[in-house]
């Protein structure tokens, strides 16, 4: 029962999502929606973590079974992928450094901001 409405939760949120991408006239897909929504829900104490935990953790601990599919997607479109190897192969590397980057300057930026405030402890 304590996974059932905790799933339902996520459910919840889940199908919330997908009429805001319905509905707002943004092309941003319905998880982003749905992460978002979910976030200011905990940010705000309208939803405790509690209420979600163990159902999220069970689904990190299958997420790579919910790969196989797309995996296998991936290897029947081996011409089309072939063809624009190069390309895809320089996205890829290319986007992976940019979120590396932005990724180390912004944890460098909170770092410093805790010094100067003289949260020194917290920062190492």
């Amino acid at each position: 029962m304590h996974y059932l409405k905790q799933f339902t939760v996520i459910i919840a949120i889940s199908a919330i999502s997908e009429l805001l991408a319905i509905f707002i006239p943004l092309p941003i897909p319905a998880s982003i929606y749905g992460m978002t929504l979910l976030f200011l829900l905990l940010m705000t104490g309208v939803l405790k973590l509690n209420q979600v935990e163990s159902a999220a953790n069970l689904l990190l601990g299958i997420m790579p079974a919910l790969f196989v599919v797309s995996g296998a997607g991936l290897i029947t479109s081996y011409e089309q992928i072939a063809e624009n190897f190069a390309s895809w192969v320089a996205v890829n590397i290319g986007s992976t450094i940019v979120i590396l980057a932005t990724t180390g300057l912004l944890a460098q930026g909170l770092i410093r901001r805790k010094i100067a405030k003289g949260d020194v402890a917290d920062a190492e």
